[in-house]
């Protein structure tokens, strides 16, 4: 697609099949879209398993598009286990997430929400429990202070070059992560879905994260999703400047548009909105460019 806003973007939050979730697309699907779309590439995510060798077989097929393998650290994985990231690390995972299905607050809020209004993945939480499964809650804190195993993937991270990302913890486990992987030269950090309402964070918090050299990311689907208000997304966005921004799009749900039309869609909203197009550039190129190199 020549002469769009998206030209050479990169998606870095992208739910592709096959998955144990229903997906509107799979990876091949999803290939040929970035390149027919002009994009550079998306990163795979699952909730359940590490996905760098459907990256890297994405990549063979489809040279012109550049797939990127990740891994999030849900009960699935051992949760909060360095044997299961330094595989990855070797296998060429991208991005580590830390947990987002299986946090305390995803697994409670499942149980407390109406099930019309629950995430679309919080189905395999229900079913689970209704078929005897321990759910086991993922904290990263204990008595305000990290786990010596956090510690540990913190530093497989950074001998791996790889890019941390925060995943559904709590605001308090995220400064509390985000500060330790500075400390421990992690040097490419993105605080998860910063606008969303189970990750909310202030503008005056996501600032204080900037010093430890994150990445604030706002995904599109959010909006889309009746889940964030535009402006609320917008007005932080401007707050903290597009050198700063990630926008990805989370998309990838039957029900919704595919990645590359959502992030479009949304790219042009943005620039309706009075950012220039080069700062929304910034956002789906320049700075992903910069993180993943």
């Amino acid at each position: 697609m020549e002469n769009s806003i998206i030209n050479g973007a990169y998606d870095l939050h992208v739910h592709s099949a096959p998955d144990v979730l229903p997906r509107k697309m799979d990876d091949i699907e999803m290939a040929q879209r970035i390149i027919d779309s002009g994009m550079a590439g998306y990163a795979i995510k699952s909730h359940y398993f590490g996905t760098a060798e459907r990256a890297q077989l994405i990549n063979k097929m489809f040279p012109g598009c550049h797939a990127l393998g990740t891994m999030w650290l849900n009960n699935t994985v051992g949760g909060i286990n360095p044997m299961a990231v330094d595989i990855a690390g070797r296998a060429g995972t991208k991005i580590i997430g830390f947990p987002t299905v299986d946090t305390e607050y995803s697994i409670t809020r499942t149980f407390q929400m109406a099930p019309e209004k629950r995430g679309f993945w919080a189905s395999i939480i229900v079913e689970l429990k209704n078929e005897g499964m321990e759910l086991k809650p993922i904290n990263i804190l204990q008595e305000g202070k990290l786990l010596p195993e956090v510690y540990e993937v913190l530093d497989l991270i950074a001998k791996y070059n790889m890019i941390l990302a925060t995943g559904h913890i709590t605001r308090e486990e995220t400064y509390a992560l985000i500060q330790a992987a500075h400390e421990r030269k992690v040097e490419r950090i993105i605080a998860t879905h910063v606008s969303s309402p189970g990750n909310f964070t202030e503008i005056d918090k996501q600032k204080e994260l900037l010093q430890y050299g994150a990445y604030m990311e706002h995904c599109t689907n959010g909006v889309t999703s009746g889940k964030i208000e535009y402006d609320v997304m917008l007005a932080q966005i401007k707050a903290i400047g597009p050198d700063r921004v990630i926008l990805s799009t989370d998309l990838g749900q039957p029900n919704h548009k595919y990645p590359d039309e959502g992030l479009l869609d949304f790219c042009n909203r943005l620039v309706e909105s009075g950012l220039s197009e080069n700062d929304v550039r910034k956002t789906i190129v320049d700075n992903p460019v910069a993180l993943i190199q």
